[in-house]
């Protein structure tokens, strides 16, 4: 597996470009949300993904890890291929993905050219316990079973309090986030209250 490639930009479209390596030039399918990253640079790094076919073996390049891993779970999702996934990338950047699968937005996935209902539905489905895990880990500071314990317990009881649950979730995802995990439960539900 090519896990990045780092080197020269010679070639770029918002399609694909062409990255050299000690010589060697390869053909990395990108979307537009690292196209836009990338198309003032020279010298780059780009996560990549091999997808091998029966027919051909093609890289996929993204200009962060956060892209790939979403990626990575767009083509787990039965019936979206590796276009596809580059096709939705192009549309919505990582950020913008994740939040419309937690919130079950299937209006802003149909709004991805290829994306129906049924796919719409079935990748919010598919995807959101995952993207949910995913988040959770992304906090820094405070290992995974901590985090989760403080912040299922401050969930709880905002939710007592009469806070509902998405709000609660986005108030306490926003204060862990930005606390660095440096926090105790009594302060996460107080700033939470304030908050939601």
């Amino acid at each position: 597996m090519i896990a990045y490639l780092k080197g020269k930009l010679v070639h770029k479209e918002p399609t694909h470009v062409i990255v050299e390596v000690n010589g060697i030039g390869y053909q990395v399918g990108i979307s537009l949300h690292t196209f836009s990253e990338i198309k003032d640079r020279e010298d780059i790094r780009l996560a990549t993904y091999l997808h091998v076919r029966e027919d051909a073996q093609i890289l996929y390049g993204f200009a962060t890890e956060s892209e790939k891993q979403m990626f990575q779970l767009l083509i787990s999702v039965n019936g979206i291929g590796p276009n596809t996934a580059l096709v939705v990338l192009s549309y919505l950047a990582p950020e913008e993905l994740k939040s419309a699968i937690l919130h079950e937005d299937a209006a802003t996935l149909q709004a991805v050219k290829g994306i129906g209902g049924k796919t719409a539905q079935r990748l919010i489905l598919e995807l959101k316990d995952k993207v949910k895990k995913e988040a959770l880990e992304e906090t820094p500071g405070i290992p995974g079973l901590m985090r989760n314990t403080m912040r299922q317990e401050a969930l709880t009881a905002l939710v007592t309090l009469g806070i509902g649950k998405a709000q609660a979730e986005k108030s306490v995802d926003a204060i862990l986030k930005k606390s660095g995990g440096t926090i105790s439960l009594e302060e996460l539900v107080k700033q939470a209250l304030k908050t939601a």
